[in-house]
């Protein structure tokens, strides 16, 4: 319907010169006392041809139409067989497309050196910067004292921040590094629980976790990434209880924590990029890029996180791992 539309009011002017054209000649004809048979007849056998012109006509454009309706579903790097010029206006739309075309290939491929320079600059960084990290920690590892201690989890702190940028800068890279195979769930589980390990021992939190004994179609690293921001922001928020971990039907991981829990007002935006909520403006060292990364890294492994809360009563995490798109390699 929006072609017709289109169509007739494209159309509309040399329609309405057709009809001033018969109306004149009947005019004329009228004035000079001619039969109006004379005129009439001609004009509808010119009406007749052009009423098969326009069938071909509107046959024409709406085969334009449609070619230019298929262009507009297609990226614009791939925008090359437009329809023939059949008008002036159509070969300077045209020439006007090419052109913006090249400008915008020309920035993307700016953009996309900019982002990859970033990118390895960061991935660098990362990599530099755990060397001091890890000669600290043998440095730390040599004292048993509760400074030593509380050093030795700070230095786990900036580890996981670190962590936190190679995530942030690799998320939308086009150099995608998921090795996707079937993991045991506990091994991926118990990575991110010997790191957080002092965390747990300081603050006298009770681990209820027991071998889940499952197997889950994912990526073994990321996945280990999500789980230890899920129990790094439980034991943030939990000073006195237990942090439990489980399994739910039929694949969802469960971590419940008997913490300060969630405001309702914020349960909705948690994973929006730096939203800090009521908690994280109250600690005042909170981010907001944690669960944010966590979404978008469970979106990419095929699997999704939600969270249960309220005020005192803790938080529950849920992260579905049950998977029916991906093969195993």
């Amino acid at each position: 319907m929006t072609f017709f539309r289109i169509y007739v009011r494209q159309r509309r002017k040399a329609v309405f010169i057709f009809l001033l054209f018969v109306l004149i000649f009947l005019c004329i004809f009228f004035l000079y006392d001619i039969p109006v048979a004379a005129v009439v007849y001609p004009a509808l056998i010119c009406s007749a041809f052009g009423v098969i012109f326009l069938l071909f006509d509107i046959s024409a454009a709406k085969a334009k139409y449609n070619a230019l309706m298929s262009l507009c579903r297609l990226p614009a790097a791939l925008m090359e067989r437009f329809p023939e010029k059949t008008t002036l206006e159509d070969a300077a739309y045209q020439q006007i497309i090419a052109s913006v075309r090249e400008e915008q290939m020309r920035v993307q491929t700016e953009l996309s050196i900019k982002y990859q320079d970033m990118t390895d600059y960061y991935t660098i960084w990362a990599h530099q910067i755990k060397t001091p990290i890890a000669s600290m920690r043998l440095t730390i590892g040599q004292e048993d004292t509760d400074t030593a201690r509380q050093l030795s989890e700070e230095l786990q702190r900036i580890e996981q921040y670190v962590e936190m940028v190679l995530a942030f800068v690799r998320l939308d890279s086009p150099a995608s590094d998921y090795v996707f195979k079937e993991c045991g769930l506990d091994g991926i589980i118990k990575e991110p629980l010997k790191k957080l390990s002092g965390q747990f021992i300081r603050k006298k939190l009770r681990l209820c976790y027991e071998p889940l004994k499952v197997k889950v179609l994912t990526d073994e690293k990321w996945l280990s990434f999500v789980i230890e921001q899920v129990l790094s922001n439980a034991l943030k928020y939990t000073n006195a209880g237990s942090i439990t971990i489980d399994l739910e039907e039929p694949l969802t991981l469960c971590i419940r924590d008997t913490g300060i829990g969630i405001a309702p007002e914020d349960i909705p935006r948690i994973f929006e990029k730096s939203y800090t909520g009521y908690n994280g403006r109250a600690d005042k060292k909170a981010s907001g890029i944690g669960l944010y990364l966590c979404r978008r890294i469970c979106r990419n492994l095929g699997h999704t996180i939600t969270v249960n809360s309220s005020p005192g009563s803790g938080t529950v995490v849920r992260i579905n791992l049950a998977h029916k798109d991906l093969q195993v390699e």
